[in-house]
C-alpha cells in the first residue's frame, strides 16, 4: 500500500464515521474515534453486506456508503455498550 491509498482510505473512513456518527443520535465519538468507526465499519460491512446479497455497484461512492452502514452497525453496538457500562 503507498501512501496515496492510504491517505484515501483514512478519508473514507473518516466520511463513513462522520455519516454514521450522524445518523445514530448521541453515537460520535469525536474525529479519530469517527475515523476508527468508519474504518471498522467498512470492514463490518466489506463482510456483512456481500452475505446479506446487498450489492451497491464500484466506486469510491460504493465503498462510502458501505462504510457508512457498517459504521452505523459498528457505531449502535458502541453506543449500547457504552450505556450498560
Amino acid at each position: 500500500m503507498d501512501l496515496e491509498s492510504i491517505v484515501i482510505f483514512l478519508l473514507i473512513g473518516a466520511l463513513s464515521g462522520w455519516l454514521a456518527g450522524f445518523v445514530v443520535v448521541g453515537g460520535g465519538l469525536g474525529l479519530i474515534g469517527d475515523i476508527v468507526v468508519g474504518i471498522v465499519g467498512s470492514f463490518i460491512a466489506g463482510w456483512m453486506l456481500p452475505r446479506l446479497g446487498l450489492h451497491f455497484g464500484s466506486g469510491i461512492g460504493a465503498h462510502i456508503i458501505n462504510g457508512a452502514i457498517g459504521g452505523v452497525v459498528f457505531l449502535v453496538v458502541v453506543t449500547m455498550i457504552r450505556k450498560m457500562v
